[in-house]
């Protein structure tokens, strides 16, 4: 199936591992030209020579005020054109309510939430009719995961203004997508189940409740988000997509 990737040109946010790097590598293998975004200059150099010429790297916060514009910017002035965004972001500090402090709350809201805000607003000005934004968000959208307070309390609104926004630029034929991946097998969920005094158990347990019985490989995340931002998946806006193995068992 041709997915109609071929020389469109996307942001992809927090893309130097994990699911954000899963989806500009499935892009970038379907024709796609990428911008990806990163924190650590290394290793964003490192993920965009891996991605080959079709990406450019750039070292930028999500937190960033000024890193919606000069994204949207290196994605017009390197490849010519910018047809959607994916905003990913690493997982915000794990913890219980008791763990967690302030600071580590208006962290996590700067770059998770508001940060997420920022881009999909410059996006929504700056994209046409056939143009597309993405969030990586997580399960934790229908149900709170145990040791993730912040996350538990940031991405269900998150979800909740990327359904907001649907509404208002579906009219101008611009799409509005979130992702809800659940235990796949990324350095994030690695180090979670690290936490534990038995990892492997822990893992184990996950397992067991997930009809597939085994944790998604971060491919298979990568080729549901280069579905949903490609031109194949034109009539799908404001959903929230489970790339879970069926972990979540509700309608």
């Amino acid at each position: 199936m041709d997915l109609g990737l071929k020389d469109r040109v996307y942001v992809v946010t927090g893309a130097t591992r994990g699911l954000g790097n899963a989806a500009a590598r499935e892009l970038v293998a379907d024709g796609a030209k990428v911008v990806v975004t990163g924190r650590d200059e290394k290793r964003l150099a490192d993920a965009a020579g891996e991605l080959g010429p079709n990406a450019f790297g750039m070292a930028v916060d999500n937190a960033d005020p000024q890193a919606p514009a000069r994204l949207i910017g290196a994605a017009r002035e390197r490849f010519g054109g910018f047809d959607g965004i994916l905003v990913s972001v690493g997982g915000p500090a794990p913890g219980f309510v008791a763990d967690n402090s302030d600071e580590q709350w208006r962290a996590a809201f700067e770059s998770v939430f508001l940060g997420a805000v920022r881009l999909a607003r410059a996006a929504a000005e700056e994209l046409e009719a056939g143009g597309v934004i993405g969030f990586v968000l997580s399960g934790s959208v229908h149900e709170p995961i145990p040791g993730l307070t912040i996350s538990n309390g940031l991405r269900p609104g998150l979800a909740g203004f990327a359904k907001s926004i649907a509404d208002e630029l579906g009219p101008r034929g611009i799409r509005v997508v979130g992702l809800l991946p659940a235990r796949i097998d990324t350095d994030r969920v690695r180090e979670l189940d690290g936490l534990s005094a038995d990892p492997e158990a822990t893992r184990a347990a996950h397992e067991s409740r997930i009809p597939l019985r085994r944790y998604g490989r971060p491919e298979e995340f990568g080729r549901t988000a280069a579905f949903l931002l490609s031109p194949a998946a034109s009539y799908l806006t404001g959903i929230m997509v489970p790339v879970d193995g069926g972990m979540r068992h509700g309608f």
